[in-house]
């Protein structure tokens, strides 16, 4: 049986609640620990490590806590990995109140284990849950969240040969029994991992975009800038429009003009000029991504000057066609850097690109190289878990 253990109300803060976002506050989490008596074998998680794959195996455990007004955050505990009961009323399969967080473990040659910018992760869930009226989980606690699971299932995060982690999937949703358009009275929060292979294999390739001039993602005032289920729902249908059409990725235009380049269905967007300037949309309407970010402290470290302001898809096309963009890269938890080799339109592709551009890896290479730990850290992103 696990420990019992006092785990005191934190924040009840919802959207509209009085006092600033704390991102400093001190955690007193208290979390037991139920250890699973039916873990992977070690000769089975070899053989899972050895191709883990992308979500398609878990890990022993996983976190839970849960939220009412009355008692706020409460019973943390760290228990082993199944499913779930829920009650076909529960608010979350009918109104979609939930939102979640992408990111990685990293084992260095040492053997210590990392995670990058969690803090980011953490606070990006602040404001997710501020815009889809879900309770705040205090960033010291997502941190203790994450990292509980991790150190209990430590053996899961893969060595760091050809680019394999232990994603992290923290998600919080609204889980009370209850038919009715209002905020949910009950709130979990869970955290799963899953073991990840490189995404590319066998090296690093363009990937081809598909201009959707029919589909957008957000508006202003929308869930653009919030990580929720709906805004990737909302990308499924554009994204077989492109696969339909030949190709990996879908692009998506503002809503307001149709004319500005915003993001792809799960990556942010660069384009490098033939100067060495960068440029990314700007956010506002679409997610602030961890790697984006990242990106623009380290090509600037590297020398380039870089832009975020609105991007036309004419600037796109007519750069690309001239020779003034020289490359294009999207970012993401997932591939990190991804170069583009071609956009398609309904009638028109830009001329294709084989191979990688060299501003491209060489900022892939700078930023993966401070994820495993084969380079300094002069930013400070790696949080040290184990």
């Amino acid at each position: 049986m696990p420990e019992e253990r006092q785990f005191p109300p934190r924040s009840n803060r919802r959207l509209g609640s009085p006092g600033p976002t704390r991102l400093d506050t001190v955690t007193t989490m208290q979390i037991s620990t139920t250890a699973s008596t039916s873990a992977v074998d070690d000769t089975r998680l070899s053989e899972i490590l050895a191709n883990p794959g992308f979500g398609t195996h878990f890990t022993d455990h996983m976190f839970t806590v849960e939220w009412t007004p009355d008692l706020g955050w409460h019973d943390a505990r760290v228990t082993p990995y199944g499913p779930l009961t829920l009650d076909p009323a529960t608010a979350v399969l009918h109104y979609a109140q939930e939102t979640f967080e992408g990111m990685k473990a990293y084992r260095h040659g040492d053997g210590s284990i990392w995670m990058f910018r969690p803090e980011e992760n953490a606070a990006r869930m602040v404001r997710s849950s501020h815009r889809l009226a879900l309770p705040v989980l205090e960033v010291p606690d997502f941190l203790a969240a994450v990292e509980s699971l991790i150190r209990i299932d430590q053996r899961w995060v893969p060595d760091p040969e050809g680019e394999k982690s232990l994603y992290l999937r923290p998600f919080m949703f609204a889980s009370e029994k209850f038919l009715g358009v209002r905020p949910s009275q009950h709130v979990t929060f869970m955290v799963i991992a899953s073991p990840a292979g490189a995404y590319f294999k066998g090296g690093v390739k363009p990937i081809t975009l598909w201009l959707t001039e029919e589909y957008t993602r957000a508006g202003r005032g929308g869930m653009g800038a919030a990580k929720t289920g709906g805004n990737y729902a909302s990308s499924l249908v554009a994204q077989q429009e492109a696969i339909g059409q030949g190709c990996d990725q879908v692009v998506f235009l503002d809503a307001q003009e149709g004319r500005y380049v915003e993001e792809l269905g799960g990556m942010n967007m660069y384009f490098v000029y033939a100067d060495g300037s960068i440029v990314t949309p700007e956010t506002g309407t679409i997610l602030e991504g961890i790697t984006r970010s990242a990106i623009i402290e380290l090509a600037g470290k590297l020398g380039h000057d870089v832009t975020e302001r609105r991007f036309s898809i004419d600037e796109w096309r007519d750069g690309v066609a001239s020779g003034e963009i020289v490359e294009v890269f999207a970012c993401g938890t997932a591939a990190v850097v991804t170069p583009v080799g071609s956009l398609k339109w309904d009638g028109g592709a830009t001329p294709e690109v084989t191979e990688a551009g060299e501003t491209t890896m060489r900022i892939r290479q700078a930023l993966v190289d401070v994820q495993y730990g084969r380079a300094e850290d002069p930013f400070g992103w790696m949080h040290r878990v184990v």
